[in-house]
Formats: C-alpha cells, sequence, structure tokens
C-alpha cells in the first residue's frame, strides 16, 4: 500500500547515518526490529527523522500511556524541574507523599496498603521478592512459563518469554519453579479448563513431589501475561490461585508493569476477575514515558521490614513523581474508560479480520492490551513465527508501529487516549501488511 505520510525510502537518510552511528558506540543487545529512528510525538502519533508519520501502537511497550508528550504531564513535569532534579530516599518531598496517598487509594488490595519506589520494572519485581522473603523467612517461589518480569538477577529466574533472555546469565536466582501459565488455545495440561488444570497440577503434582508449599515465600504471575503471548487467564484462575496461596501461607504477588494503569479497561488487570494481591508491581504506564516503578503491598506485610533493609537512590524522583500524578489524573479522568470503549471496537474489528484471513487462530484481550495469533495450520494451531515478523515490518514500512510477543503474536498497545478513527486507519494498514507479508512469504517458497 502507498502512504502519503511515508515520504523516504525508509530508513531514510538521516534515519540511516543516526543508526550508523549507534552501531559503533551502542551496547548490540537490544532486541531491536526494524529501524525506527524517532524525531518527535504527538498523542497515538510519531514522526521520524527524516520526515515520516506513523502511528504508534506500541507506545514505548505499553509506556506512554497518556500519549506522546501529553500537554498536562509535560506542565507537571516542567513545573518540578523548575524546582530540583533529585533528592535521595534518605529525604523527604511532598510528591512522593502524595504519590503514595494516591495509590493507597486505587490499589485494589482489600486492605490498607504502603508503597515503595523505584524506577522500573524489574526493580520492582526485586523489591517485591525481598519483601516476600523478608516477611515470610521462605526462600522458594513460584513463577510461570511463557512470564515477563525483568532482566535483573532476581527478576531474570521468573523471566521465561524467550531462552534468550536467560542464554549466557545461568546461575540466576535460586530457588524458582515454573509451571504453566493456562493458555486456552494452546493447552499444556489435560483437561478443558485451562485454568484448574494448573492449579491441580501446583497442588497435586508439585506440592506433593518436589516443593514444600511450607518454604514457599511467593507465586509471582502476571494478570494477563504480556511478553509470553497476551495471553487472558480463564475466569476462576486467579481465584483459585488466591485461595491456594491462602490455604498454604503463600504470598500472591500480581506483577501489573505493562496490564497496571489503565491499560486493560479499568486501573487495574486484576479487577476484571475481583481478586486481590498481597503485592503489586507497578511502573512503564505509571509515568508516561518517564521512568518510575512501584511496589504496592498490604501495610501489614510492607511495615515489617526495618530501616535499611531495601532502599534505591533515585526512587520517587520528584519529576517522576509530578509525572506520575498527571498521569493517574488523565487515566481516571477519562483515559480508562477509552481504553475499554475503543478497546472493544478494536477487538471487533480485528475478529472481523479473523474471518476475512485465515492465517488468524485468535484475537484475544482486554481494554488496550490485544493480541492477534497468527497460525500456520488450523488443525495443529501451528505458530506462524515468519509471517509475525514479516507483519510487523510490513506494518513499519506501511507507517505503523507494532510489536510481537510469545510465539507468534502481533500486540497492540496504543495509547490510552487513541480515537477510534485512528483504530480504523491502523486496520488499513494491519490489513494491507498481513496481505503483503503472506504475499512475500508464498513468493519465496
Amino acid at each position: 500500500m502507498k502512504n502519503p505520510h511515508i515520504k523516504t525510502e525508509l530508513p531514510g537518510p538521516k534515519a540511516r547515518e543516526i543508526l550508523a552511528r549507534d552501531a559503533d558506540f551502542v551496547s548490540p543487545s537490544y532486541p531491536r526490529d526494524y529501524p525506527f529512528v524517532m524525531s518527535h510525538g504527538r498523542g497515538a502519533e510519531v514522526w521520524d527523522v527524516d520526515g515520516n508519520r506513523f502511528l504508534d501502537f506500541v507506545a514505548g511497550i505499553a509506556v506512554c500511556s497518556t500519549g506522546h508528550a501529553h500537554p498536562q504531564v509535560v506542565k507537571a513535569v516542567q513545573e518540578a524541574a523548575g524546582q530540583f532534579l533529585h533528592i535521595s530516599s534518605d529525604y523527604w518531598h511532598e510528591r512522593q507523599v502524595r504519590l503514595a496517598e494516591r495509590m493507597a487509594q486505587i490499589a485494589p488490595l482489600g486492605e490498607p496498603v504502603m508503597s515503595f519506589f523505584a524506577q522500573s520494572g524489574t526493580e520492582s519485581v526485586e523489591a517485591a521478592l525481598k519483601l516476600a522473603r523478608y516477611v515470610t523467612g521462605r526462600g522458594r517461589f513460584i513463577g510461570f512459563l511463557g512470564g515477563f518480569h525483568g532482566r535483573t538477577m532476581g527478576s531474570l529466574s521468573f523471566t521465561s518469554s524467550k531462552y534468550t533472555q536467560q542464554k549466557g546469565f545461568f546461575p540466576t536466582m535460586p530457588g524458582v519453579t515454573h509451571v504453566p501459565y493456562p493458555n486456552s488455545f494452546r493447552p499444556l495440561l489435560a483437561g478443558a479448563d485451562q485454568g484448574a488444570a494448573v492449579l491441580s497440577y501446583i497442588e497435586d503434582v508439585l506440592f506433593q513431589t518436589s516443593v514444600p508449599p511450607s518454604e514457599v515465600a511467593a507465586i509471582l504471575i502476571e494478570p494477563i501475561q504480556g511478553e509470553g503471548g497476551y495471553l487472558v487467564p480463564p475466569d476462576g484462575f486467579l481465584a483459585g490461585l488466591r485461595a491456594l496461596c491462602d490455604r498454604h501461607g503463600i504470598l500472591l504477588i500480581f506483577d501489573e508493569v505493562q496490564s497496571g494503569i489503565g491499560r486493560t479497561g479499568k486501573m487495574f488487570a486484576c479487577e476484571h476477575w475481583g481478586v486481590a494481591p498481597d503485592i503489586m508491581t507497578l511502573a512503564k504506564g505509571l509515568g508516561s514515558g518517564l521512568p518510575i516503578g512501584m511496589v504496592v503491598a498490604k501495610k501489614r506485610i510492607m511495615e515489617q521490614w526495618k530501616r535499611g533493609a531495601h532502599g534505591n537512590t533515585y526512587g520517587g524522583n520528584p519529576i517522576c513523581c509530578a509525572a506520575a500524578l498527571a498521569t493517574l489524573d488523565l487515566v481516571q479522568g477519562g483515559y480508562c474508560a477509552n481504553a475499554a470503549t475503543v478497546g472493544e471496537y478494536f477487538l471487533r474489528q480485528l475478529r472481523g479480520l479473523q474471518q476475512r484471513q485465515g492465517v488468524i487462530g485468535e484475537v484475544r484481550g482486554k481494554g488496550l492490551m490485544i493480541g492477534m495469533e497468527l497460525i500456520a495450520d488450523h488443525r495443529t494451531r501451528a505458530p506462524a513465527r515468519e509471517l509475525c515478523d514479516k507483519l510487523v515490518t510490513r506494518a513499519y514500512h506501511n507507517g505503523l508501529i507494532l510489536l510481537a510477543c510469545g510465539q507468534s503474536t502481533v500486540r497492540f498497545m496504543p495509547p490510552l487516549m487513541v480515537a477510534q478513527a485512528q483504530v480504523d486507519e491502523a486496520m488499513g494498514m494491519i490489513e494491507a501488511s498481513l496481505v503483503e507479508a503472506q504475499a512475500e512469504l508464498k513468493s519465496r517458497s
């Protein structure tokens, strides 16, 4: 397709010059997919350094929740920056306290909470793991296959969405046992209800054979799995996990780093099922692009660790707290509701595309956290990995920024303020890119 907003061959000359400089001086470890070099953005639109305009349905991996350069967020950041840029967590400032108070009002934990501040999702997960060990005196944990919780050594021990994330770094933190995440599209265990099957596996196999439940400090899970494929668990699974934890005195940690702050059409994904964790980790969309993470825990849990048990030099940075407060105003003020409404519309459009394109096996998600699973065969549901990669690349050339996840899932995570008209524009690019990707693969066969 010909997009009038794409003015140069991609990447353009200015982009190529920056890419060449990057190759000499920047670590090659970043998992980059295609050569988009950003100049600026507004809302759900971004421009590269050669003046090409794109729709951004990645939002910095679900980070730019209020869109790019939202005036209200920018103003809050500018005002905070004019006062002071940093004070360590050895001291106090009002915005940090205000953000903790705000989180206490909205956190879905069912009782009073306290918060710990960090800069990223992986740091938030590390803090949650340390808190769980500290208060329980236990050393083991349970995580889920397909999970992504970060790349530092503690959180990396749980991350299992791709082996490349762990390759070369063994041994990671000991004591983590992985179990299947309930995937109804590609079930790993016997039984029609994969949620019930996973719970039975933990209780009746794992706890009976290799993992004493009395030694498990916590179970860490994404309420909706992100990097592993944008998997929505079966109804009843999280409630069953909550009951299992309660039976054995195990803490339940929800990683809401990607799914939280309005992404799924509710402030937190776990609210879709009314299940309260003991500890919750946040980051990504909380700061609209500024680096901030939080651990929110039941007060009776967090107040147990003592002075010096954990800290963070940049945690509660005033600029980041200002951005987070402005973000929460916008998300609560209408963007969360927009994510629910536009997300439902987007799901309907993608399911219509599924009827026209036989390579789409499943469309799933909640709010604006949506996955489109591509398959090579309807009977076996074999993943169409190469087609998925080709689609993402073709979308870039057609003016749409996308990423993949799982085995062969295209994920859609636009800013929460995205308009229905922008979804319509994106749908044209998605369908054209899918047709082009299939034709390209067919011509090579």
